[in-house]
């Protein structure tokens, strides 16, 4: 049938008076085979149970195709199983409307209609229906019509492989390969007498990236798609003491949660100025008195956090534990937890200057806007750092930086632009930018803090979500959303995490 000819097409819901076009219809689609089709009570007690599973696509008022559907519980079901298993049961008792998994039992365009695309439009609405009811994802039992004509030469995990390098051409599964659905299993006896495919299938499923498992109690929170974030460009300049330091830094946080964001972060090293009152003292004893104010500013913004109701992601200050010299920062939940991060790789300049030591944390942290990991200036010129991070299932990485010249920024930039691509996720750096002439070692800054993306459709072209005015006090709120990512990580024009090559290489942590 020409498709020029096709004036209208339809997707509608199966209903009994279907019933007698529907046998004719999968008796043309299954080339005429003993009890190919549907009993009516089967049809009936199919629609009964479950009616938005079972559709058919219309083309100018004729069946062109068909998809029938139930729920199953697959745990219950096991990967191990038959198309007897699930359809020998006329009333389908197998279906559990509490099941996780959408089941495909059938699906079929009539001859006359292939070529049309018609075939997609089914697999569409079943993805469609899977989201909608928050089901895990989909599955069937796939048939290998050409696997008679290499079954002696090859083992069916073997053509498998071979359809899927496009070395074999097999009609159905390249259909459901394209479909974005990917083998599980082999099925052994799958379907009787199906001698075209020996009686094998593959157990073939797509996955719904966005399934969220029940819970028996709904919390009042959920963990949010949309995350705001507002980053303090902050303003190094001399302050006359603790108070004054940080009735700005609450001047800031007044500032984005009064554009409701959910997140607040500061520059590294954003306390220096206090180091004024220290400038008599050596470099590395300023420093250290310096990290006697890390406790209480560490405290206060996570009151702040509270009060504000904003995550506050600390930047970073200087701390000693057990005589060593530290740079650390602190994520300040507005929930009231408190928890701590370092810096992996400290400059040359720290370690020759202040006699720094490297950190030994790096972990990803729960957050009521998903998971977030935080790198600390230099350690974001280090992919493996970030590469972890994403291995745990990091959505936005902070990097609180502080540069003195341009060259320091473009590192901490690119190099931050590099690891959105790279781990498929957002990144946000904030610096401080002006000056401190009574602070020896921190004479002056230079920053532009942006929040970065991936670069694909869904994203900004050149992977720059937003960015501040150079060398300007100010803050930059800009909202990033995390389905974005997880589509991303599926549908992308290019998947880098899902596309690397872990049988060639892999990353590991050191065990200590």
């Amino acid at each position: 049938m020409e498709q020029q000819k096709i004036e209208n097409i339809e997707l509608k819901f199966l209903t009994l008076k279907d019933y007698e076009a529907l046998k004719e219809a999968t008796i043309q689609s299954y080339g005429g085979l003993p009890n190919s089709y549907w009993k009516i009570n089967e049809i009936g007690n199919l629609i009964d149970i479950f009616p938005e599973g079972q559709v058919v696509i219309m083309a100018d008022g004729e069946i062109a195709g068909c998809a029938l559907s139930i729920i199953v519980d697959f745990d219950e079901l096991g990967e191990k199983h038959t198309y007897k298993d699930i359809t020998d049961d006329p009333t389908f008792g197998i279906h559990d409307p509490d099941g996780d998994v959408l089941y495909g039992i059938d699906v079929f365009i009539r001859p006359d209609f292939r070529g049309l695309r018609l075939g997609r439009r089914l697999y569409d609405y079943r993805k469609e229906l899977c989201e909608n009811l928050n089901l895990k994802s989909i599955v069937f039992g796939g048939r290998m019509p050409n696997y008679h004509l290499h079954a002696d030469k090859l083992s069916p995990k073997q053509y498998i492989e071979k359809v899927k390098r496009k070395q074999i051409d097999d009609p159905v599964l390249n259909f459901q390969i394209s479909n974005d659905f990917h083998p599980v299993r082999v099925l052994k006896g799958y379907l009787e007498g199906d001698k075209a495919s020996g009686e094998f299938a593959v157990l073939m499923e797509w996955d719904n990236i966005y399934y969220t498992k029940p819970i028996a109690k709904p919390k009042p929170s959920a963990v949010k798609s949309v995350v705001r974030l507002g980053l303090i460009q902050w303003q190094m300049r001399s302050y006359a003491g603790m108070e004054d330091l940080m009735h700005q830094a609450e001047y800031f946080i007044d500032c984005v949660a009064g554009y409701r964001c959910d997140f607040a972060m500061f520059p590294e090293f954003f306390n220096a100025p206090l180091m004024a009152e220290y400038n008599e003292m050596s470099e590395p004893d300023a420093i250290r008195e310096l990290a006697k104010h890390t406790k209480e500013i560490t405290e206060r913004l996570s009151q702040l956090s509270i009060s504000y109701n904003i995550n506050i992601i600390t930047g970073s200050m200087p701390e000693i534990v057990r005589g060593k010299l530290y740079n650390v920062g602190y994520l300040c939940r507005r929930d009231g937890s408190v928890e701590r991060y370092e810096k992996i790789h400290v400059t040359p300049d720290e370690e020759r200057v202040w006699g720094m030591v490297n950190g030994n944390s790096l972990k990803t942290f729960d957050t009521d806007c998903g998971k977030i990991g935080v790198l600390i200036c230099y350690d974001s010129e280090f992919p493996e750092l970030s590469r972890l991070l994403s291995d745990e299932g990091m959505d936005i990485l902070f990097v609180p930086f502080l540069t003195d010249t341009q060259n320091g920024y473009s590192r901490v930039r690119l190099c931050a632009q590099a690891r959105a691509i790279e781990n498929e996720c957002y990144v946000a750096i904030a610096g401080s930018v002006g000056n401190l002439p009574k602070v020896h070692n921190m004479d002056i800054q230079y920053a532009q803090s942006a929040v970065f993306t991936p670069c694909d459709f869904s994203f900004p072209n050149n992977g720059i979500k937003a960015e501040a005015t150079p060398n300007t006090e100010m803050i930059l709120v800009a909202d990033v959303d995390i389905d974005l990512l997880r589509e991303l990580h599926t549908f992308g024009a290019v998947r880098n995490l899902k596309d690397r090559r872990k049988d060639f290489y892999r990353l590991e942590r050191v065990k200590k």
